[in-house]
């Protein structure tokens, strides 16, 4: 489901049940609502409230770290693909067209993932793409070097590419994370729960519709950016392609 409709549906269940909670106030008899009875409502309401925050925050924490990881994937995966074509370079001419096959998978990694498209994003996970790197490196593995200083390079240019591979697949794989649905659905469940009883023990006003209002619209908001942090390559969310259009600039000179 799209990550706006989620937020959207969160919006919906927690405001609804602060209106709920406002509405049920009329109908309850007053010995229910005294003092005894709207303190120990108080007391598990503070319970599941401290409960929900923690949760969300660890979900923000969650979904930051897989957000700042696949950005520093991008980021040191650029930096490599420009080592590695200086490598090249240092290596000799033969390597012109082994440098022309690494612009080509660059660019084309580049427009897949700007491209917010997901089945584009998909085909970053597909044997296809891992298919082009590997016959890059057997494409260096098939040089042959005249004397001790190709052999070096060629050996970096080796280690550079499984590093990049490695890299890579890490980026792809941390970005492909969710949430877990059962804690998402619980602590929508937590929240409504919450909000219901703040709508219970309040008197009905304009005031009090708003600042319910607003609690429901931040909490949707939370949840939006959790699930948008969560997958960085698609959505509003994302991580900036900046050092590889940078890297793409420099190949080839």
């Amino acid at each position: 489901m799209h990550h706006l409709s989620v937020a959207l549906i969160t919006f919906a269940c927690v405001f609804c049940s602060a209106l709920l909670g406002l509405y049920l106030r009329t109908l309850l008899p007053q010995h229910h609502l005294d003092d005894d009875s709207i303190g120990v409502v108080k007391l598990a309401t503070g319970l599941i409230a401290t409960m929900a925050a923690l949760v969300l925050g660890l979900l923000i924490s969650s979904a930051k770290s897989s957000l700042d990881m696949v950005d520093a994937s991008v980021t040191r995966d650029a930096a490599n693909v420009v080592l590695l074509d200086r490598v090249l370079v240092r290596y000799g001419p033969q390597t012109q067209e082994i440098r022309d096959m690494l612009k080509q998978i660059v660019a084309r990694a580049a427009g897949q993932i700007a491209s917010g498209d997901p089945a584009q994003l998909k085909a970053l996970q597909g044997t296809e793409a891992l298919e082009r790197a590997e016959y890059l490196e057997r494409k260096l593995e098939s040089l042959s070097p005249q004397n001790d200083a190709q052999r070096r390079l060629q050996a970096r240019a080796i280690e550079m590419v499984n590093d990049a591979i490695a890299v890579r697949e890490m980026g792809v794989l941390q970005a492909a994370g969710s949430t877990p649905t059962a804690l998402l659905v619980t602590l929508v469940l937590w929240l409504c729960i919450i909000f219901g009883a703040f709508g219970l023990f309040t008197p009905a006003n304009t005031t009090v519709v708003i600042a319910l209002f607003l609690g429901a619209l931040s909490t949707s908001i939370a949840i939006f950016l959790i699930l948008e942090m969560n997958t960085p390559l698609d959505g509003m969310v994302t991580v900036s392609m900046s050092p590889m259009h940078q890297a793409l600039a420099v190949l080839g000179r």
